[in-house]
């Protein structure tokens, strides 16, 4: 069944652990965790728990966990850490893979989610245009952006 990843022993009386190097553990993960997307998604399918009840039951712990985060300025932080080279190279390396299948498969959502912002904008009737560079254009992507803005947060 392969190698604990750590294991406990006790030395003069003291429970220690005992971890795997990170490089070992790393490999095993490499190796180990792509064979398991079967076991993925037979939890997945089987899984007794509603989750969409429990995900808004814990919308509260979300929000506290968010709001640490935005305290601790945790996202600054793991922006800083990575660095753009590795988000540059893991969204090429990475990212370009599952850009095709991601969006083939978010088609009919996206539809479904668009279709009320579409059906705005082709009912919008805008101001009239003027000339390139007259700043009364302007009044055009305003009347834009206020009749989705409304959209968004009519509910």
């Amino acid at each position: 069944m392969g190698y604990p990843l750590l294991s406990l022993f006790l030395v003069k009386g003291v429970l220690k652990v005992d971890i795997k190097a990170i490089a070992k553990i790393a490999e095993k993960y490499a190796r180990v965790t792509p064979q398991r997307a079967t076991d993925f998604v037979e939890g997945v399918q089987t899984t007794p728990v509603d989750w969409s009840k429990v995900t808004q039951a814990a919308g509260a712990t979300y929000a506290a966990g968010v709001q640490a985060a935005i305290t601790g300025r945790r996202f600054e932080k793991g922006v800083a850490a990575a660095g753009t080279e590795r988000w540059r190279t893991k969204s090429i390396d990475v990212g370009s893979a599952r850009w095709g299948p991601g969006v083939q498969a978010g088609a009919g959502d996206y539809a479904a989610k668009f279709a009320p912002y579409a059906d705005v904008l082709g009912k919008l009737v805008l101001p009239p245009r003027f000339p390139t560079g007259d700043p009364r254009n302007y009044a055009r992507v305003q009347a834009i952006g206020e009749a989705l803005f409304k959209k968004r947060t009519s509910g």
